[in-house]
């Protein structure tokens, strides 16, 4: 089957640009290294060869923090994070990254590529940058 319309990789429209923490650090120290607002997404750094890779959202730091009303400098990130996390490769067709992500009711993923973190995609990404190739 031939194709009209160009193939759009995740790589194609993920951020490449991300903050990484530590899980030991507390919320307030992991809002004031976030460089990286606009993707509301701080990626939690393994702690050794074994481990998995953790993520922590905006919206987890206000469900677990700010409503409750807890102390950010008294809340560490491993405590709020999710982990592990679904993952995606810089490879996969933006259209089964969306399956993904409806599926599993997911609004972000890490792209992971040998298994180190190279992005993070949103469903913002998928649709709005994306989708430009398809109009």
């Amino acid at each position: 089957m031939q194709r009209d319309k160009p193939l759009v990789r995740v790589r194609d429209v993920m951020k490449t640009k991300f903050d990484l923490v530590d899980g030991m650090a507390t919320v307030a120290t992991a809002l004031e290294t976030m460089r990286h607002v606009e993707n509301k997404t701080l990626i939690v750094k393994r702690r050794d060869a074994d481990d998995e890779i953790g993520m922590v959202l905006i919206s987890d730091i206000a469900r677990h923090v700010l409503a409750p009303d807890r102390a950010p400098e008294r809340v560490n990130v491993y405590e709020i994070m999710a982990k592990p996390v679904i993952s995606v490769s810089p490879d996969m067709d933006i259209r089964y990254c969306a399956r993904l992500f409806t599926r599993f009711l997911l609004t972000r993923a890490p792209v992971v590529e040998d298994g180190e973190v190279v992005g993070i995609v949103s469903m913002t990404d998928l649709v709005i940058k994306g989708m430009l190739p398809y109009l």
